[in-house]
Order: C-alpha cells, then structure tokens, then sequence
C-alpha cells in the first residue's frame, strides 16, 4: 500500500508464504533470500522501489524519498533556488549520434539538463530500458520518463507506476522520447505486454499534472502513445533536430511492405520479387519516410510546438513549467495502484 518501499539486502524480505510452508505445500525448498529478498523485489518482481545494501543506505534512501514527495501549500509547484548542471549542457551536441540507431544512455543527457545533474532514480534495478525519477530543472521539482531502449511489460508497469506517484503529489512531469515502440513476438504477447501498456498509456492519459514532452532521437509506433504524444495532451512538445517521428522506421516499414506483397504475389502464383524489382518496390517508401519522419516536416504542420536546440532543453522547460503554474490542478481522490 505504500507510495515506494525500500528494501535491505540480507535482512528485509517478503513474500506471501515463508519457507517452512512453501516446502510443506509444494515440497520445493527454498531460502528466505531466494524466495522474497531484496534482489528478487529490485530487479525481478518489481514488488519493492529501492535496493539498500544496508540500513544506513536505507536511511539516507529514506531522506530522499521524503524530499521529494512534494507540497502544493505555498504554490502549485514546489520550487527552489535554481542550480546550473554540474556537465555542461553544451556537451550534448557530442552525445547525439549520427544515427538514431546507436543507443545513447539518456542518464547522461537527464544530468545535462537538470538543476545540479542530481537524478532521485525510482527503481533503478527494473525495467530498466525505461528511466524514472525525481530531479529540479531551474528549482521546479519534476518527474522525468525517459527511453533507455524498447519498452518491455517491466518497463511499462513501473512507468504507470512512477507517473501515478507524480499525479498525487502534483510534481510536473517530463517525457525524453527516443523509442522504436513496445516489444513485440509470441512470448511478450502471451506475458501481456498489450495489457501492461495499456496501463503506462492508461496512466499517462489520466494524470493530472502538466506534462512536457521532448523527443531527442526516435519516436515510433505505440511507444510514442506511453511517452506522451501529441495526442495525450502534453502543456508543450518539442523536437530536437536529429529526431524522428513516424509509425515506425522507413527499413521496417519496407520489410513490412514487402512482405505482404510476396505474400501476396505466392497467392497469385506469381514468382517473388528479386534484385531490381524489389529494390524498385521499396525505394519510394524508404523516400516517403525519410521525408514525412522529418522534424522539419513535423513542424511545418503544428504538429509540435518547434525545434529546439538541444543546449537550450533545460531553459525551455523552466519557462513551460512557470507558464503552467497558472492553471490549478484537480484533487485526486484516488491512491497510488502498485504495478
């Protein structure tokens, strides 16, 4: 029922039955580590937030988490003197690749843009190809989602999750997109991924607090329905010049192209196509998607609200989050539901 938990490694475990009674039941034996302890709940179940090596770690754990809970009495948005990053935002120009492709740790661009480069992760041993926590961006408190790959079902149920928590305690929220979409295959399908991303998208459309989304490299199919979109109504969405947007990537798209029109073509006895031919097939969709996928293109159509230099990220989103301060949030009458 808590809003984060912590647990302690060798001391603090849980589970629904202990191991006396799961050998007695099932005759499966087991330690007490093994069946509940702090490295099943970090990184595999999801059950506990935060992993402490001891109870001191647990402590200061502890501090951290009450820090940032939040407070709406003196203002919407709880706000301190602001800090410039310890790295220097100039350094993202060298972190973008050159091809959207090559993964990017976004850890290195949060720090090059929030107050202090201090980052409060929220559980940091799960589903770790999404990126949550707490952080200050010139003062404002704000709780960042960020893309560290694919989204998976773990990656998906904690970033439900993280936004809940940031909805009861009115904490502005930032979205960093750089996502080809949700994982997909028969063994994700079978394990839910289609029912545990609906809940990150579930959880995005119902919060209550603004939301700013930047998307700093790809943004494709459904995973830009959970990083918040334009359709899920973020205050502000902006676009770094490297990025891309479209339901998919221009290579994926052709294979997909492709493949239904062999298919088609095995249906009509006719011979597949090979060498020129197919190449001639696939070279106007890979164009129309490098066209279309453009920021350029994007923003010509208001589809966002411009592009951004990717040094001027932290000072954009200060002056959105004071711009939103102006409306007042809903109540909540509802608790945080555990993912």
């Amino acid at each position: 029922m808590s809003d984060e938990s912590i647990i302690v490694k060798g001391n603090g475990t849980i589970f629904l039955a202990g191991p006396p009674l799961v050998k007695a039941a099932t005759g499966e034996e087991v330690t007490a580590e093994e069946l509940g302890g702090a490295d099943v709940h970090t990184s595999q179940s999801g059950v506990a937030d935060h992993f402490a090596e001891d109870e001191n770690e647990a402590l200061r754990m502890v501090r951290n988490v009450v820090e940032n809970l939040g407070s709406r009495e003196l203002a919407p948005f709880d706000r301190k003197d602001a800090e410039e990053p310890f790295y220097d935002p100039d350094e993202l120009l060298g972190l973008i690749p050159s091809d959207n492709r090559t993964p990017v740790d976004v850890k290195e661009i949060i720090a090059r843009i929030v107050d202090g480069s201090r980052f409060h992760e929220f559980k940091s041993r799960y589903g770790q190809t999404l990126i949550c926590g707490f952080a200050h961006i010139h003062g404002y408190k704000v709780g960042i989602v960020a893309n560290n790959g694919i989204l998976f079902s773990e990656s998906s149920l904690k970033g439900a999750h993280f936004v809940e928590l940031c909805g009861q305690r009115g904490i502005p929220l930032i979205f960093l997109q750089n996502i080809t979409g949700f994982m997909v295959g028969k063994a994700y399908e079978a394990g839910g991924i289609a029912k545990d991303g609906a809940k990150l998208v579930t959880a995005v459309s119902c919060v209550n607090v603004p939301k700013f989304t930047v998307i700093v490299g790809g943004s494709h199919g459904a995973g830009n329905y959970g990083m918040c979109g334009r359709a899920y109504d973020p205050r502000f969405l902006f676009m770094w010049p490297n990025s891309r947007i479209s339901v998919m990537g221009g290579p994926q798209a052709a294979d997909v192209l492709t493949t239904v029109k062999q298919d088609q073509r095995a249906r009509e006895g006719q011979e597949p196509m090979e060498g020129e031919e197919l190449e001639a097939f696939r070279a106007p969709i890979l164009e129309k998607y490098e066209t279309e996928g453009s920021p350029y293109y994007s923003t010509a159509r208001l589809w966002d609200d411009g592009i951004i230099d990717p040094r001027d990220t932290r000072d954009v989103l200060g002056l959105c989050i004071a711009a939103s301060q102006n409306a007042k949030l809903p109540d909540d009458r509802f608790g945080v539901f555990r993912m």
